[in-house]
């Protein structure tokens, strides 16, 4: 038979080890947060500051992971949320931000110079993203896109704009450049009949 002594050594080992146990379900359970659940705020729209703050009062960690370009949204504003608003997350969750970039980002301007019509010219530019303002006429072939200009200056194909820039092309009238009538008063008429602009003949 087992001693007295025996029979409490195993006893104590054994409560030990139920303890341990207990420790151990209890420390993970804290450190995983089970069961505890946090509604997601939305932060759609707000600026990364105010997110990050609204996110960091629930226990949750704001990250920003990726940015796009809207021109008409202030920049540094949350486009995407993930987990969205609503969903039950644990605390300490990472929520994923992509937020409104700071610049416009730039274009390679087409070849479009000298190279097709003020309609084709204006399809091609609004495809990227330009914005169109007042076409420039100049003396050409009607409605001949001859030459493209960005923020008050001529720009080449190739050449990176801000994809949010108005664009002004410089496109013929059907009007061939014409005689100034003015400064024939300062020509001396035998000088003019020599150059046959007299000529009726």
């Amino acid at each position: 038979m087992l001693s007295p002594i025996l029979w409490g050594n195993l006893l104590a080992m054994g409560l030990v080890a139920i303890l341990l146990a207990v420790g151990v379900w209890m420390g993970l359970d804290i450190y995983t947060h089970h069961g505890e659940k946090i509604v997601v705020p939305n932060v759609e729209g707000k600026l990364i500051g105010d997110a990050e703050y609204t996110l960091d009062m629930e226990g949750l960690k704001a990250v920003v992971v990726d940015s796009i370009y809207d021109r008409n949204r202030p920049s540094g504003a949350i486009m995407v949320q993930l987990p969205k608003a609503g969903s039950r997350v644990k605390s300490g969750r990472e929520i994923y931000l992509t937020i409104n970039s700071r610049e416009s980002p730039t274009v390679g301007l087409p070849d479009i110079a000298d190279n097709c019509s003020l309609r084709e010219a204006q399809e091609r530019l609004r495809q990227l993203g330009f914005r169109m303002g007042p076409v420039e006429r100049i003396p050409g072939d009607k409605d001949w896109v001859y030459g493209v200009k960005c923020q008050g200056r001529t720009v080449m194909a190739g050449e990176r704009v801000p994809a949010d820039a108005v664009i002004t092309l410089i496109v013929g009238d059907n009007r061939e450049e014409e005689l100034d009538v003015d400064s024939l008063s300062d020509i001396d008429v035998d000088a003019a009949e020599d150059v046959n602009l007299f000529d009726y003949d």
